[in-house]
């Protein structure tokens, strides 16, 4: 939402809200207060007017860009024909492989970016190594010097992905974060004296 994009629905156990005309800040904000206090999007959709589809999924809603954050194997192939026959150009994954290995060669095959968890959702993991960097320090960043960080290390992946993906033209995110993924492992076993 603050660099511009409109976010046309979200999901949980319960079924999927879809918010044509976009949530805006203030919406965001109420759904992030419900849900630390465990409501359900039944609730959002009742309080505010939304259209709330009961044990449904959002994959079926055309949009441009989908991100899959809860659980493993949460698209599925039938998931990833519909995110596709919508004009999807990208998912990205949010949690640890919630697209499954149907879906996303259905992705591939359309030319569908997908920037897969060890990749996109390599964010979570990076704050939590500055957490613990920070106490080990024993000093304290802001919002800003931490988001800064964040945005420096999830830059520098993005690169890599593109450095060890490229081919034909295109970037294929899976295979530059498998790469770069190999590559570091190796290099630390070097490191570490293994020949």
């Amino acid at each position: 939402i603050e660099l511009g994009a409109r976010v046309v629905a979200f999901s949980d156990r319960a079924g999927t809200v879809h918010e044509p005309g976009g949530v805006t800040l203030e919406r965001l904000q109420f759904l992030i207060d419900l849900k630390n206090r465990h409501g359900s999007l039944r609730e959002y959709a009742a309080e505010l007017g939304a259209s709330f589809l009961e044990g449904e999924k959002p994959w079926k809603i055309p949009a441009d860009i989908a991100f899959p954050c809860a659980t493993q194997n949460e698209i599925q192939e039938e998931d990833a024909v519909a995110l596709v026959d919508n004009g999807c150009v990208a998912v990205c994954e949010g949690a640890n492989m919630p697209v499954s290995p149907d879906a996303a060669r259905v992705l591939r095959e359309a030319g569908v970016m997908h920037g897969p968890g060890k990749a996109v959702n390599a964010g979570g993991v990076a704050i939590s190594g500055l957490e613990m960097t920070q106490n080990v320090l024993r000093m304290s960043w802001s919002r800003e010097d931490i988001d800064e960080r964040l945005q420096q290390i999830m830059r520098r992946i993005h690169e890599q992905c593109v450095e060890h993906g490229a081919t034909n033209g295109r970037v294929d995110y899976v295979k530059g974060a498998n790469v770069a993924g190999f590559l570091k492992g190796g290099d630390a076993m070097l490191a570490d004296g293994v020949q």
